[in-house]
């Protein structure tokens, strides 16, 4: 395994918490514009239907993957600035 890929791994830990706070926060912001007041449903809600349900965790998947995504690209960028060699 290449050194800086090693070097990597802590920093991609703590973007990756980072990236999951931010994606929750954009989550609930989003669906609250949606028009929902309510929190998003869990698959176990019984007072919800299957429409609420899935709409809710498709969009949740979509919005934690792409800042996953872009969080992750942002950190090898970085360290690819710094270090003159990708990390992954």
């Amino acid at each position: 395994m290449k050194a800086s890929k090693v070097a990597y791994k802590p920093v991609g830990l703590a973007l990756g918490a980072v990236s999951g706070m931010l994606a929750g926060g954009l989550f609930k912001q989003a669906w609250k514009t949606l028009g929902h007041d309510e929190d998003a449903p869990d698959a176990t809600d019984e007072d919800r239907d299957w429409g609420e349900v899935l709409l809710a965790a498709t969009l949740q998947g979509a919005i934690f993957a792409a800042v996953k995504a872009a969080v992750d690209r942002a950190g090898a960028t970085a360290v690819r600035g710094l270090t003159g060699t990708w990390p992954g």
